[in-house]
């Protein structure tokens, strides 16, 4: 078995020696069994030795170690270089170290700029944060710049490689901001809160006066009314939702109760009104059959007759009374006219006292008229006493002397 080889020999007493450039070195004695096993023990000791140098190639290659820990593994390995004890072509070793130690120095100072790259991009990207921050500390969009306040802080915690003085001062003018933002912001709920309640307090009292005004019959002054209240509770405001509908409905319940019944009570007088408008027309058409000119006097009586039951008849509606009234009216005018026609045949045809008697006459059956609408009744029986009294004065006037 070889017991010497390019690289380094056994000696007869055992003793192992490596060959380098400057002369052989001893590295270390084999007593333990045939010699040519001992000299292959230290060449394995030196395929471990290049195995390891291996090992730091293909680590920093695939970039599974940094160049930082590449140089200090291999200086470190290349410093024992002189003192292994193996055998084998250490010079080679020592020139892939120096060139491995190379290469990782190399890559460690483009590692080193690309670090500071990406630390100056990352100073930059904290810096714009804060400037946002700041501008966003006074905005009045309080949700939208509160969300995005939330996600710059997100966004910070994602950036990595600042210097800690420097991610420090940048830190405190996003805290800052963000405080100062949330102060501004709490006083602006703060502020509408007391608003809201004001609010509140204003819409309850619209609701209790719309409560109140709810079993009214004062039709017209009422709704009138309810529109104010309603332009009121427009220009109140808004309390919360729940809140504000909450209010909306009392409200609303209680103006539809009152309109509710409003309109229920129009219907009862329009179908009321109806009736009576139905009733003064057939007077009317019992008063438009009337002859005159047959017998005067049975015409007045009749006229008087029908006067009386059409002014007991309540109300109409208002478009149709005046017309109704005018065909009551043409009827007394023409009947008037006959009586008018045949007095002036007669020789009181020019008294002034009998003018006078029945001008008082027709002026006290209008006064009974409206006494009846209005429903007065003690006016009315002075009237009708006054009105019978008349009557007599002025039968006796007209009668014809003879």
């Amino acid at each position: 078995m070889a017991t010497d080889t390019p690289w380094g020999r056994i000696a007869e007493d055992g003793t192992v020696y490596v060959r380098t450039a400057e002369g052989e070195r001893e590295v270390g004695s084999w007593q333990a069994g045939p010699p040519d096993e001992g000299l292959a023990h230290f060449i394995r000791r030196y395929d471990d030795l290049a195995t390891e140098v291996s090992l730091l190639e293909t680590r920093l290659a695939s970039g599974a170690a940094s160049a930082s820990s590449t140089v200090v593994a291999a200086n470190k390995l290349r410093e024992t270089l002189p003192t292994a004890n193996v055998v084998g072509d250490l010079a080679s070793l020592d020139t892939r170290l120096g060139a491995l130690i190379q290469t990782a120095e190399s890559k460690r100072s483009q590692e080193k700029a690309e670090k500071a790259a990406v630390a100056e991009q990352a100073v930059a990207a904290k810096r714009a944060l804060a400037d946002e921050a700041e501008s966003l500390a006074q905005s009045t969009q309080w949700k939208a710049a509160g969300d995005r306040m939330r996600a710059i802080i997100e966004e910070w915690r994602a950036i990595k490689g600042v210097d800690r003085k420097l991610d420090g001062e940048l830190w405190k003018r996003v805290s800052t901001a963000r405080s100062e933002f949330g102060r501004r912001r709490g006083a602006h709920f703060a502020a509408l809160d007391e608003q809201r309640k004001e609010v509140i307090a204003r819409k309850e009292t619209l609701v209790a006066e719309a409560e109140s005004l709810s079993s009214s019959s004062e039709w017209t002054s009422t709704a009138n009314r309810y529109k104010s209240l309603m332009s009121q509770w427009k220009a109140a405001g808004r309390a919360s939702k729940d809140t504000d509908d909450a209010l909306w409905q009392r409200f609303r319940a209680a103006q539809d109760a009152f309109f509710s019944r409003r309109s229920a009570a129009f219907d009862e007088r329009d179908s009321e009104q109806k009736a009576n408008q139905a009733a003064k027309e057939a007077v009317l058409a019992d008063a438009e059959s009337i002859d005159p000119s047959s017998d005067l006097a049975a015409a007045q009586a009749k006229l008087r007759e029908l006067q009386t039951r059409y002014a007991a008849i309540g109300r109409v509606a208002r478009e149709v009374a005046t017309d109704l009234d005018k065909r009551m009216d043409a009827v007394a005018a023409r009947v008037r006219s006959m009586a008018d026609a045949q007095w002036r045949e007669s020789t009181l045809s020019s008294s002034p006292l009998v003018i006078r008697l029945r001008e008082s006459v027709e002026k006290l059956e209008r006064k009974i008229d409206r006494a009846r609408e209005a429903g007065d009744t003690a006016q009315l029986r002075d009237l009708e006493s006054q009105l019978e009294t008349q009557r007599q004065w002025l039968a006796q006037s007209e009668r014809p002397v003879r």
